[in-house]
């Protein structure tokens, strides 16, 4: 990357973190957020009657807040713009699409990764209370904030194949579910029952919840990272794709 990919990247991305606050969406997003953390942390994960010093009831919920609330962010990146056509006006930057793509992306990450750190009153309330392992909980963060980062990647790239928010979110759900869901053993003995083994792994390896749930437990397994980081980088290259293909066919 040059000197004015890296000039434009820092350009487009704060133009999008920059628009988040331009309008109700961010106070929004962030008061849900927070809202649903503190109620499936302390009442339907019944944190303070485990009496345990840990965050197991916080993280537990995040791959199932995510799979609507990170869908709904994602849905405007790119669907918004065409649908006010200013898609055009963005490509005309003097960059590469990628870095555009990237610029967008980073920023829509950044403001998740906001929403998230802003739930730190939890992490200092579980210290209050107990002696935590603040090792385990640090890398229950980096597990979500890997996770929220491939649910968006996903939901990028759903946005940009249409103009209606709607159905761009309503397919990065379906697709962040598929992804979820992949892991659990009602979707495994489906598959036991006529697959080979190696089918039946494969299927477990592509779950959001096997590899979350591996670091939320303190092992920041390389391979579970290395699988969150393959996964954003393929969904964006679709990403790149569909805007290529997309402003070439003039759609």
């Amino acid at each position: 990357m040059n000197g004015s990919s890296w000039i434009g990247l820092g350009a487009i991305f704060r133009r999008e973190f920059k628009a988040y606050f331009a309008t109700p969406l961010a106070l929004i997003f962030i008061v849900i957020f927070l809202g649903l953390t503190g109620i499936f942390t302390f009442y339907i994960g019944q944190f303070y009657e485990r009496a345990q010093a840990d965050l197991d009831p916080f993280f537990a919920y995040h791959p199932w807040l995510y799979l609507f609330l990170i869908p709904a962010l994602a849905m405007r990146l790119w669907a918004e713009e065409r649908k006010s056509g200013t898609v055009e006006l963005l490509l005309t930057f003097p960059v590469p699409v990628w870095v555009t793509v990237l610029g967008k992306y980073l920023a829509a990450w950044a403001f998740t990764g906001l929403a998230l750190a802003l739930t730190f009153p939890v992490w200092i309330t579980v210290n209050y209370l107990g002696d935590p392992d603040n090792g385990v909980i640090v890398a229950g963060y980096v597990a979500s904030f890997l996770m929220a980062g491939a649910y968006l990647a996903i939901g990028a790239a759903c946005s940009a194949l249409t103009r209606n928010q709607v159905i761009a979110f309503v397919l990065g759900v379906t697709i962040c579910f598929l992804f979820t869901v992949s892991g659990l053993p009602i979707v495994l003995d489906f598959f036991q029952g006529w697959a080979p083994g190696f089918v039946v792994d494969t299927v477990e390896s592509f779950s959001f919840l096997s590899h979350f749930t591996t670091i939320t437990k303190g092992v920041l397994d390389g391979r579970s990272i290395l699988y969150f980081a393959s996964l954003i980088a393929v969904w964006l290259f679709a990403n790149l794709m569909i805007i290529d293909l997309k402003r070439e066919s003039g759609g």
